[in-house]
């Protein structure tokens, strides 16, 4: 048997023996896999958002959103604080309305090691010793983690998901957002692979990394990351927003820089927009108000 067909049989196990379908979400269902295994990081709970309407046996297929912290996305018992983006009810509310592509929602629940698997590796390579050390010390991390979680997202999740469920596997029809350090994974994920994602929704990028508001180190590693990966033809969908209380309140300068970039390389006003948010704060009630309008640059028909 070649090492393909055991793969694809370790992931009908994965399905049959370590998933359930959840009750039923105000909208939608829920399809949850409690331990999703990898080779690359560690196993987490992966949750499968699919649309009402959506039946294994028709031939219709669905365009594909991945986002992280999944325990944040569809649940307020699982909520970090009790507060959900509410991602179903937004997905629902647009795709009726005729203003977004039908989709489903893919999940993907941090780990302990959130703060090494977002963090992304190449701009992190890119800063001096000192700075690499100092991350570490302050963030209680061993390494950095970033490329094998896009291993797992590219190699392992994806390729489960279009073998599973009614997917549109193309790049213009795959998209991966997330908030914070999610934000930072998301565009660096997109990055790495532009063919396997259109575009990244990128809230409240936490462009410092680091714990220190002024620490503009990080953003300028990544933009000479940017330079060295900047994409030919097909540049992928970017979006970034930032709010001005909490935490948010850090980062207008940071996004400045990265909009600077962009404007520079003429990136093209239609492939990426940057927003500010008066009064929004670093949290998740934050992100679910604006949600929609992530939701619809990246799927709006």
């Amino acid at each position: 048997m070649s090492p393909r067909s055991i793969t694809k049989g370790l992931h009908f196990l994965l399905l049959l023996f370590c998933s359930v379908s959840s009750p039923a979400q105000s909208s939608g269902r829920l399809h949850t896999i409690s331990r999703f295994s990898s080779t690359y990081v560690d196993a987490r709970r992966i949750d499968v958002w699919l649309p009402a309407g959506y039946d294994s046996l028709s031939s219709k297929r669905y365009d594909v959103l991945y986002m992280h912290d999944g325990q944040n996305l569809f649940s307020r018992e699982t909520a970090f604080g009790g507060e959900e983006w509410g991602v179903d009810e937004a997905v629902t509310r647009l795709t009726a309305g005729g203003k977004m592509r039908d989709c489903i929602v893919v999940g993907i629940w941090n780990t302990p090691k959130r703060f090494m698997e977002y963090a992304p590796a190449k701009p992190y390579h890119l800063l001096p010793a000192a700075k690499k050390t100092a991350l570490k010390q302050e963030r209680l991390a061993d390494t950095v983690l970033s490329d094998n979680y896009v291993l797992f997202l590219t190699r392992e999740l994806k390729p489960f998901m279009d073998q599973t469920f009614k997917t549109k596997p193309g790049r213009k029809n795959t998209f991966i957002m997330g908030s914070s350090m999610g934000g930072l994974i998301s565009l660096y994920a997109t990055l790495e692979r532009p063919d396997v994602f259109g575009g990244a929704g990128c809230l409240s990028t936490h462009w410092p990394m680091s714990l220190k508001e002024n620490d503009t180190e990080f953003v300028q590693a990544f933009i000479r990351y940017f330079e060295q990966k900047y994409p030919g033809k097909e540049k992928p969908r970017l979006y970034f927003d930032y709010g001005t209380t909490t935490l948010d309140a850090w980062y207008e300068p940071h996004q400045k820089a990265m909009d600077e970039f962009l404007t520079r390389k003429k990136y093209g006003k239609k492939r990426w927009v940057s927003r500010k948010f008066e009064g929004a704060a670093h949290n998740e009630k934050a992100w679910r108000e604006r949600l929609d309008i992530p939701l619809l640059f990246l799927l709006g028909k």
